[in-house]
């Protein structure tokens, strides 16, 4: 199968710049989101709709970005 309507988005999130990449593979909807400058992924979610993955992975990664400790 084909990832069909890819799309990107950076913003910040809890303090961090976050880059939400969203894509459907036949019915189902994909989001994961990563930490922009090295890439590392930070959360994943599927659901049915666009919103429902985008806004499952958003929290996801605001909870675990909102837990990470930044030394100065």
């Amino acid at each position: 199968m084909k990832a069909e309507r890819y799309t990107v988005q950076e913003f910040e999130l809890a303090g961090w710049p976050v880059r939400l990449t969203t894509y459907r593979i036949g019915p189902t909807w994909h989001a994961k989101a990563d930490n922009v400058s090295p890439g590392a992924l930070i959360a994943t979610a599927s659901a049915d709709t666009l919103e429902q993955a985008k806004q499952a992975v958003i929290n996801k990664a605001q909870t675990r970005l909102a837990a990470t400790r930044r030394f100065p």
